[in-house]
């Protein structure tokens, strides 16, 4: 059965922020697969980018020269705190599509839990990891599930996770998703754009954090293709 990969990115900055300190970018790996590496820089604003951009940078060149992630992650942590003496942090994710391994491979060095539907069932990957560029022997938290049709991840940062007024606690992603995407068939826009959405409406318009959401879906190809198609909006 042939599969296709759906990736889907939504972020948005802080109210009255020029600039986003989440970045996120898609790299493809050389044994085959893609990757997509997403960074929480610490605070908001241009600061907040600048270390992002370091982080995400240093990790895609690395998954871009064949590093396994787990390896990926602990080097961009060293990277960080050397060049900055340990005193700034990033939350980092690396999802992976693995075609040397027929895996999807997530790697988290975040708070932020990550959603996982496997045909109905969802799970949370939820399990103790800190931000990069702090502590000295900083690990990430790696999972691991088959490459299969019906698998969908969804990654966030701080800013979707904690919208809203605490008194309402986190944002309901996996609720979200069983409304927007009940038998499997919307596309990984449509999923990361309604979470985004709520997150948004919870904060009354107004983001009190950069937000990200990125959404990675595997679903049966039902048109073989050979073709690979990458779309972007880019509001300026």
């Amino acid at each position: 059965m042939k599969l296709e990969i759906q990736l889907a990115v939504q972020k948005i900055n802080k109210y009255a922020s020029g600039e986003s300190g989440d970045t996120v970018e898609v790299v493809e790996r050389p044994n085959g697969g893609i990757s997509i590496v997403m960074a929480d820089g610490q605070r908001s604003g241009r600061s907040a980018k600048t270390i992002s951009n370091i982080v995400v940078r240093k990790a895609i060149s690395l998954i871009a020269e064949g590093v396994r992630d787990g390896a990926v992650a602990r080097a961009t942590h060293d990277y960080l705190r050397t060049h900055r003496g340990g005193k700034v942090s990033a939350e980092l994710i690396i999802v992976s599509a693995d075609l040397a391994t027929n895996t999807i491979v997530v790697s988290r060095n975040a708070r932020c839990p990550i959603l996982v539907r496997r045909h109905d069932d969802v799970c949370w990957l939820n399990s103790a990891s800190d931000a990069i560029g702090i502590y000295t022997n900083t690990k990430p938290a790696i999972d691991q599930f088959p490459l299969e049709a019906e698998l969908a991840l969804v990654a966030f940062t701080d800013g979707v996770w904690s919208s809203g007024p605490q008194a309402a606690g986190n944002v309901d992603v996996e609720v979200i998703l069983r409304r927007v995407d009940p038998e499997f068939t919307k596309g990984a826009d449509e999923v990361a754009a309604a979470i985004l959405a709520e997150a948004l409406e919870r904060d009354d318009g107004r983001p009190r954090d950069d937000a990200a959401v990125v959404v990675m879906k595997t679903v049966a190809q039902t048109v073989v293709s050979e073709v690979r198609t990458l779309a972007m909006s880019f509001p300026i």
